[in-house]
């Protein structure tokens, strides 16, 4: 439809993602090629301040003309002040912009009429109940929090501006499937009537004789609970006051969230997303950070990309240049030290655990720091 309206002849969405593509995977770099007002054009020309950027225009208008910039190159420009020029000169990081136009051409862009769907089936996460819940807005902060963590099931006892709200689905920001699937209870019998097991959160101690649980427990007995083919929620309090010790009595455990005790209290969002995030944990199904088309899965630990750490030949070449350099310059002084230094030398490069990469970069440094390079080679 956006394209439609731009009524360029030729130009549909056939056509346009080709263009993105090349866009996207930098293949201009390959191509020498670069676009008007793109950054990397100004960087291709030299131009790194706003000063090398005046200088390669013969002429800048500011505004109706009163104003002008002179430079020694040629054209003239044309900026409505000089703020504008500050902030604009550079360009725009072209290729950035084209991965984002993909990625909503590809997977659909976020709207409110547009649907997800749930990342598992009915029944298989925990049920978050929310209390009478005063404020769309945090109604559509929880729907976010539990999209974010894999929690697709979300049921509200008496909203207090009823139930749909526009506001909630603008505050999900684009989890709209959790927002469109939520149901309305005009009770909390109604509301936990079908789950088997039911989890209280309280911020304040209660004198009742039930299972006291964090989330992470909680999370635990409630993934048990699910495999042996049990429904299970988690049941927050109102935003005001929390839960009335009449609803906490109906619950089967209590969970409370390990805090500063002088500070305990947290908002909805952040109660539900402390839950999601530990049911994610335990679900097997959490990724670290987004993976998109230009984006791979990433693990923890060291990440090395392309390179790969340097061996033990290459850090031996590293070392005994380093050595005779250093040598050769005189620091081994007095000469009783030498096993000592050179010890501590090679116990340090062994520990950084350098890349190949790594260890010809040190070696250009010792060799240049000896030698000197270009106009500041040193001459025998």
């Amino acid at each position: 439809m956006a394209l439609a309206e731009l009524a360029v002849p030729g130009l549909d969405r056939a056509t346009l993602e080709p263009v993105l593509t090349y866009c996207a995977e930098l293949a201009c770099e390959n191509d020498g090629a670069t676009c008007p007002a793109c950054k990397r054009r100004t960087e291709a020309q030299g131009l790194a301040t706003l000063d090398d950027f005046i200088a390669a225009h013969r002429e800048i208008l500011v505004g109706d003309g009163r104003v002008r910039l002179t430079g020694q190159g040629e054209g003239q420009l044309t900026t409505p002040a000089l703020e504008a020029l500050t902030k604009t000169w550079s360009g725009e990081n072209y290729w950035f912009w084209a991965r984002r136009v993909l990625r909503k051409l590809r997977h659909g862009i976020r709207r409110a009429h547009i649907k997800g769907s749930a990342v598992a089936d009915a029944g298989q996460t925990p049920a978050v109940i929310l209390m009478e819940p005063q404020l769309p807005d945090n109604i559509g902060m929880v729907a976010r929090a539990m999209a974010n963590f894999g929690l697709d099931e979300l049921r509200l006892v008496a909203p207090r501006d009823g139930w749909p709200q526009e506001k909630a689905r603008i505050a999900a920001s684009g989890a709209n499937y959790v927002i469109d699937d939520a149901a309305a209870y005009p009770n909390l019998e109604a509301a936990v009537g079908d789950l088997t097991w039911v989890a209280a959160t309280t911020a304040r101690q209660r004198d009742m004789r039930k299972p006291v649980l964090t989330p992470e427990q909680a999370v635990e007995e409630a993934f048990a609970r699910i495999e042996r083919g049990q429904r299970c929620g988690f049941l927050f309090g109102r935003e005001r006051n929390g839960l009335e010790t009449a609803e906490v009595a109906n619950a089967d455990a209590i969970v409370m969230i390990p805090v500063n005790s002088r500070f305990a209290s947290l908002n909805l969002a952040q109660a539900v997303l402390i839950h999601g995030y530990e049911w994610m944990k335990r679900s097997g199904r959490a990724s670290l950070g987004r993976v998109t088309t230009y984006e791979s899965p990433v693990s923890t630990g060291l990440r090395l990309g392309g390179d790969r750490l340097a061996d033990k030949k290459e850090l031996e070449g590293l070392f005994q240049h380093l050595e005779g350099e250093l040598e050769r310059l005189g620091f081994f002084n007095p000469a009783d030290k030498r096993p000592t230094v050179v010890n501590n030398l090679r116990t340090m490069f062994t520990r950084m655990g350098a890349t190949e990469h790594e260890v010809r970069t040190l070696r250009g440094i010792v060799a240049t720091l000896a030698k000197g390079k270009g106009h500041g080679r040193k001459t025998p």
